[in-house]
């Protein structure tokens, strides 16, 4: 029976791609098609991509296909030639990272899910087909200098501290599933002005712009490839880019550099700071942004008590750690952000 899972631990294969000597490409990439069986799809798919070296996160679903990996540079062509054996995958579009160092993962992980994207959407007559029309980076910037226009952010509230677009809303919140409903609410009195949505890689914000035109909203556009294929192009074009600070990706690098500003703080110190970590603490494992003045005064923890907490002996740490499941801890400022903006109204 081919393998289908990996059997080594975690530490074990981070340690062995940091020990790696080739070099290695981190791509994204998403398709929105009909999978009839997303378990068998998966099992093929994992099995050639590991036949690969390919370390990822990989989401499959009925709905279609969310990927994130890190390929060695020596088998890329050939990854790419695999991808064109699917029907569907046919010349997708790659999403190459921008600041890259290849170790952006360290294992692969394929999962199937009920959905590619979570998005709480139950109604039966939403169609994911009827789209917003696509915007490349120059597009962007053409309709963007239009003051009517409304951008859109369509990630989480810690995405966009970080960074974001010139005068782009944000949907302060945690996940994809509570911005939808909050974005129709927010702009409801905005449905004939042009409207462009982005996100990552453009996952997000395709959807999105299909959930707004199923709300009755009439000139809905979306980022395609979302600020990374956004950054490439102007690079590759030479273009301004209107894109502020760092693009929050999710992988081991936890940010990529697009602009060269600083936009964000310390949630420690407040110092110019837009280095996302989690706390060291594993009982903890809280995501925030630490400088490193702080990184040394705390050894890696958001407070004193989780470093205190973690020179404790292993024994006691582990029993620290027992039964509880943190899941995605997250410094929210977002909340009161949220309440104020849909109190004015006002951007």
């Amino acid at each position: 029976m081919a393998l289908l899972h990996n059997r080594v631990s975690q530490k074990e294969l981070k340690k062995l791609l940091y020990e790696e000597t080739e070099s290695r490409i981190t791509v994204s990439f998403y398709k929105y098609a009909a999978i009839q069986d997303p378990q068998a799809f998966r099992d093929e798919l994992y099995k050639n991509l590991n036949d690969l070296k390919v370390f990822g996160r990989i989401y499959v679903a009925h709905e279609g296909v969310n990927a994130q990996a890190s390929v060695p540079a020596s088998n890329f062509e050939k990854f790419k030639e695999y991808l064109n054996t699917i029907s569907f995958l046919k010349d997708i579009r790659l999403n190459v990272a921008v600041d890259d160092d290849g170790k952006s993962f360290w294992v692969l992980k394929i999962k199937v899910r009920k959905k590619i994207v979570a998005d709480g959407i139950s109604d039966p007559g939403f169609d994911m087909s009827k789209k917003g029309k696509y915007v490349d980076a120059d597009s962007f910037n053409q309709l963007t200098s239009d003051p009517e226009t409304i951008v859109v952010d369509m990630r989480n509230h810690y995405e966009f501290e970080v960074g974001h677009f010139q005068n782009a809303i944000e949907i302060p919140s945690d996940t994809f599933r509570q911005q939808l409903p909050m974005a129709v609410n927010l702009l409801e009195e905005k449905k004939d002005k042009n409207i462009i949505m982005y996100c990552t890689g453009g996952i997000r914000c395709e959807k999105a712009s299909a959930y707004m035109l199923h709300k009755g909203f009439k000139n809905v556009y979306h980022l395609e490839g979302g600020i990374i294929q956004y950054a490439a192009k102007v690079k590759e074009q030479k273009l301004p880019n209107k894109f502020l600070g760092k693009n929050f990706v999710f992988d081991g690098r936890l940010g990529e550099k697009i602009g060269d500003e600083i936009i964000s703080h310390c949630h420690q110190c407040g110092a110019p700071c837009d280095t996302h970590t989690n706390c060291a603490n594993e009982a903890c494992h809280l995501l925030f942004i630490q400088c490193e003045s702080c990184a040394k005064k705390y050894e890696g923890c958001c407070s004193e008590k989780c470093r205190a907490e973690n020179q404790l002996p292993e024994e006691e740490k582990k029993l620290n750690r027992k039964g509880k499941k943190n899941g995605m801890m997250i410094f929210n400022k977002s909340r009161k952000r949220m309440e104020n903006l849909m109190e004015n109204k006002n951007f």
